[in-house]
């Protein structure tokens, strides 16, 4: 289970539809493995409970005992992403990825680092550029990265270059600061099949660079043709955002949004009322918010008589206002 500020996020318990499954330790399987189109496989080693079993060990063996051909989904966890101290080289992990491309042709989904609180802290979670996985999976659908950290040799952390991606139909980056050079990139990338993109945002602190501008071509819209969910979570900035999605040319066409998890008050409320109509939404997600109550009253009379649901779980009273998720 991950604590991070106000946010509490477990392992991931599905993926792309797919209960995930944990690759068993050699000698501790217990009956056959399962199909390998029926779970998303979940391979971590983290050191302290594995008994000593590198993470190289755990992919070398996986490669050899399931039919890559029918994996549909795959997880990474502890050992191929970690600190320093317990996680591999990210570029390490992204050849491996990229070596195995030929063999796990029917790969759909990918997580990068479903690692919790007891392993890292959300900010110590090195990250490396996810491009040459991109690249090589040119038929994968869904794609979450958790952690934008440095390290390794003065690595800067999580990095994208601008592609074109004719597949991925899911987006979403996790982390306490995303760096603008990524948020860039994705408002760069031709994306034409997306539909559900989340940017975690986090706090300067914890190295997020990314601005509204930024962030201006996704709020247009044009590179993203399908996009029906916008998540901008997690933001010190998350007044002005809502300020800006209030015209934003992408809002019309989306079913969801995604505003929480960040500093939003009234004033970012207030922006969202007096702009165009949101009644077409099926949901608007302001969990954790710094909302008075009379605008949390507010916003339900406005559109939950149009069928929206609104999420206002979470509110936080504190006088100096944080995001959910940092360290």
């Amino acid at each position: 289970m991950w604590k991070a500020c106000a946010v509490t996020i477990d392992n991931l318990t599905t993926l792309h539809g797919l209960p995930v499954y944990d690759f068993p330790v050699a000698g501790e399987e217990v009956g056959p493995l399962p199909p390998a189109g029926e779970v998303a496989w979940k391979l971590s080693r983290y050191q302290l409970l594995t008994d000593g079993e590198s993470f190289e060990t755990c992919w070398n063996r996986f490669l050899d005992t399931v039919d890559l051909s029918q994996v549909r989904a795959l997880v990474l966890g502890s050992g191929a992403y970690g600190t320093e101290d317990d996680g591999d080289d990210p570029a390490e992990t992204a050849g491996r990825l990229v070596a195995a491309a030929s063999r796990l042709t029917g790969l759909e989904a990918l997580y990068l680092a479903d690692v919790t609180f007891e392993e890292a802290e959300l900010s110590w979670i090195v990250q490396g550029d996810v491009t040459p996985i991109l690249a090589a999976y040119p038929r994968l659908q869904e794609l979450g990265v958790r952690g934008s950290g440095g390290g390794f040799d003065d690595g800067p952390g999580l990095r994208l270059t601008p592609l074109r991606h004719e597949h991925l139909r899911v987006l979403r980056l996790e982390n306490g600061g995303l760096p603008g050079e990524v948020a860039r990139a994705v408002a760069a990338s031709d994306l034409p099949a997306l539909r559900r993109l989340d940017l975690w945002l986090g706090a300067d602190y914890y190295g997020c660079t990314t601005t509204l501008a930024d962030l201006a071509p996704i709020l247009d819209g044009d590179r993203l043709p399908a996009l029906r969910h916008l998540g901008l979570r997690n933001s010190e900035i998350q007044d002005e955002i809502a300020a800006a999605l209030a015209g934003a040319p992408v809002v019309a066409r989306l079913t969801s949004l995604g505003l929480g998890l960040g500093t939003l008050s009234d004033t970012g409320a207030e922006a969202l009322l007096s702009g165009q109509p949101l009644t077409h939404l099926e949901e608007l997600d302001l969990r954790h918010h710094f909302l008075s109550e009379p605008m949390m009253q507010r916003l339900r009379e406005a559109l939950e008589p149009s069928g929206v649901k609104v999420d206002l779980e979470e509110r936080e009273q504190a006088t100096n206002r944080y995001v959910a998720a940092g360290e």
